[in-house]
């Protein structure tokens, strides 16, 4: 059975880091099974979660250790488990506002008050075309279990992006 690892890595832009990182995993004989990967001001983000013997796992410890030695990055490793999924219908949500301070925790809010599960976000901040306004955009995918009444949310929602001059829009997810 394969073990995981969640691997998160860190370090200054540059071309070839994701070849490099991604050797150290494959060169050792792991399998990449999930991964996000983004330049983030100056630097460059790397999720990983990776899949391998323990052999191998040992493998891509020691040769992510090397990377951050010789690379300047910041790389943690941690085992894993498998994830377990409760039945659920996975919905994206797409929201874009003028940009103003705290619109991530009202929306995490949101659906933590509900106890629903955002599986992913992802936000960015960007000048409108025309006018040049400060705009922000969230994508977020939100895991919604069997026994929600989803157009009761959809309204709660839509009602709650209004309060607070959101535009969304909240639909099943393409997958």
């Amino acid at each position: 059975m394969d073990k995981l690892l969640a691997i998160t890595a860190i370090g200054p832009d540059r071309a070839g880091l994701i070849r490099d990182i991604s050797q150290a995993v494959t060169g050792s004989g792991g399998s990449i099974r999930e991964s996000r990967m983004i330049a983030l001001g100056s630097e460059f983000a790397v999720l990983m979660l990776v899949a391998g013997n323990w052999h191998t796992v040992n493998k891509i410890r020691e040769r992510l250790a090397q990377l951050e030695r010789e690379a300047r990055l910041t790389v943690t490793v941690r085992d894993t488990e498998p994830r377990v999924v409760e039945p659920s219908a996975p919905y994206s949500i797409d929201v874009v506002a003028l940009d103003q301070e705290g619109i991530v925790l009202r929306l995490s809010s949101f659906f933590a008050n509900r106890s629903l599960e955002i599986a992913e976000l992802n936000t960015r901040r960007y000048n409108a075309p025309h006018t040049g306004a400060a705009m922000f955009s969230v994508q977020l995918t939100v895991n919604l279990p069997a026994q929600i009444h989803v157009a009761t949310l959809r309204e709660e929602f839509l009602d709650f992006c209004d309060e607070h001059n959101l535009d969304a829009i909240m639909e099943p997810a393409q997958r």
